[in-house]
């Protein structure tokens, strides 16, 4: 990213703050449905899976803020890519963890479901993070393009 109008660090700011959130909420689900010990076992067999999400999700925060920081109006089409993008990847990071109480509420299908395809949601996760972060440097430059003219 360069810096418009010095104020590199607020996107910055804001990106870290979104993925120490989202690493928070990963490790409070965990914690909550299997314990803390769980939750450390678990962080570290998907910590690079994890590690990416959360990466790819304060990448997309921190853009955002600095988009809105160029004075750029982002479509609603934008707004819902970006929300969609970071909630898939949070639910691609977390679903699988469902399976400890679907079964409990008769959602036996669906708990089946989750666990069978837990690598391929984080994997899904991934992607929609980098789908994300690429419309919005494509919104960035496009920005720019029109602040040049």
């Amino acid at each position: 990213m360069v810096m418009v109008g010095g104020r590199l660090g607020r996107p910055m700011g804001y990106g870290l703050l979104a993925g120490a959130g989202l690493l928070a909420f990963y490790l409070g689900v965990l914690t909550l449905a299997q314990g803390w010990a769980h939750a450390v076992r678990q962080l570290n067999a998907d910590r690079w899976f994890i590690a990416a999400i959360v990466a790819g999700f304060a990448t997309q925060i921190g853009l955002f803020t600095h988009l809105r920081g160029m004075r750029a109006r982002v479509t609603a089409g934008g707004l819902a890519a970006g929300a969609g993008t970071s909630g898939a990847a949070m639910v691609a990071c977390c679903a699988h963890h469902l399976t400890d109480v679907l079964p409990i509420l008769g959602l036996s299908g669906a708990a089946v479901f989750l666990a069978d395809f837990r690598i391929p949601l984080l994997w899904l996760g991934i992607l929609m993070n980098l789908g994300g972060i690429a419309y919005l440097l494509y919104r960035i430059g496009h920005r720019r393009r029109m602040m040049c003219h």
